[in-house]
């Protein structure tokens, strides 16, 4: 069968992104079962046995509880499960001397799920017939973002400024604030904190200048923390989350164990969030009330705050120096290699300058060489001016084993040294423009 689709249901139904070459990795990994082929693509968690200890006792607890029967086998109300509210807004209220009420609390199935309502409730054709734009500061961003909007169009991206420290051979994006414009055209704006794919970490001070861009025009800004504290915490470097206004906290618990339960966090101004709760309401009801009832139980009590801090962010930051340290040793000084500074998340973001050959057509050379990552080209949405940076850069996933990380790592190494020496140079005049 053959069903004809509607403008939405053709633009649904197309894959953005790094999903769109997620089945070229899967047959890969399919045809190659058996064999030593390396997976460095995957966005998928670990899992780590205190992080599943913890979700198994409060299993437990939850079983054992009189309210087990109410949180399985009833329904809810569409802002979410109360005792999770609860202890999100006593939690954040100590420990970072806020003044919520549960009014400034909505919880979502999984964080994608507030990107789509506010893309769509504040992004798209207004009521006017006006396109109103979903704003991403600075690409790359997560790939996400590309596939949320039901307007076509509508998502637009900021070219970034590069910092580059050539000595160390590593590199940082900054917004261009000079080129980035929040205006009243705008609908809402999204970022990432840290950021996937990158890691890379805004200050305080960029994401007030980003706000405050947005408050003219009654604009939310929406703050992606899927990595960020409390939980799960999966900061390398110094960060608190930033409140205001016109600022919607955004969390996840995917990474800090519940990527099945799909449990996502809207934290800031009520006005903003009844409007994504009624869409949500329209759309789904509400969220998963079992992992919500085993995430209120792991906040109230602090576990999931203690093993945040003390399991997964080392876990995860190993990693990540197992990569770096792999990568300096094996990539030579003289090929113009650049990792981007890892102040968060579980990818490393690797720029090739110069690369003879664009980033598809390498992670072809990789898979032969027995190594998979991601083409950074899938981590632009919204940016559809020419840039050669996009076709010269990969993501790494960290979510493999040290060793395998480590091996992988040398291959990766190996490829792309006798790509440099094997192919001529292409002409470089753009990157830094």
């Amino acid at each position: 069968m053959n069903p004809a689709l509607s403008q939405i249901g053709q633009q649904m139904s197309q894959l953005t992104g790094v999903r769109a070459i997620m089945k070229d990795i899967i047959e890969t990994l399919r045809l190659n079962r058996g064999q030593d082929l390396i997976n460095l693509s995957a966005g998928n968690p670990l899992i780590v046995p205190e992080v599943e200890q913890l979700w198994r006792d409060c299993t437990h607890e939850l079983m054992a509880s009189p309210e087990f029967g109410q949180v399985v086998c009833r329904y809810g109300t569409s802002q979410g499960y109360e005792p999770l509210i609860a202890a999100v807004v006593d939690d954040f209220n100590r420990r970072y001397g806020l003044n919520l009420t549960e009014r400034n609390v909505l919880v979502t199935p999984g964080s994608q799920a507030i990107y789509f309502f506010a893309t769509n409730a504040f992004g798209g054709l207004s009521a006017n017939g006006e396109l109103k734009k979903v704003v991403l500061p600075l690409s790359p961003e997560y790939t996400g973002y590309g596939g949320v909007s039901l307007s076509p169009n509508t998502v637009v991206a900021y070219r970034p400024r590069l910092e580059i420290f050539e000595a160390d051979h590593t590199f940082k994006y900054r917004p261009d604030f000079q080129q980035l414009h929040i205006d009243e055209t705008t609908g809402c704006v999204i970022f990432s904190r840290p950021c996937n794919p990158t890691g890379n970490v805004l200050t305080d001070v960029e994401v007030r200048q980003i706000a405050d861009l947005a408050v003219p025009y009654g604009v939310p800004v929406l703050i992606d923390a899927a990595y960020g504290p409390p939980y799960p915490s999966l900061n390398f470097t110094e960060l608190a989350p930033v409140f205001g206004g016109n600022i919607v906290h955004c969390l996840s618990l995917s990474k800090a164990g519940l990527p099945g339960e799909r449990v996502g966090i809207a934290i800031g101004d009520r006005e903003i969030l009844s409007v994504l709760e009624a869409f949500q309401t329209n759309a789904c009801i509400h969220a998963s009330r079992y992992g919500q009832a085993i995430a209120a139980l792991a906040i109230a009590n602090g576990a999931l705050a203690e093993v945040s801090v003390n399991v997964i962010r080392p876990f995860y930051q190993r990693k990540f120096t197992v990569l770096e340290e792999t990568l300096r040793t094996a990539l030579p000084n003289d090929i113009p290699w650049f990792l981007h500074r890892g102040e968060g998340a579980i990818f490393a973001w690797l720029w090739l300058r110069d690369l003879p050959m664009t980033d598809w057509e390498l992670y072809q050379h990789l898979k032969r060489a027995g190594v998979i990552v991601v083409p950074g080209s899938s981590f632009f949405p919204g940016l559809t001016e020419p840039w050669r940076h996009k076709q010269e850069c990969l993501r790494i996933s960290l979510t493999a084993s040290d060793e395998e990380i480590a091996l992988g790592m040398q291959r990766l190494a190996a490829t792309i040294t006798q790509v440099y020496q094997e192919s001529p140079s292409r002409p470089y005049s753009d990157v830094l423009a």
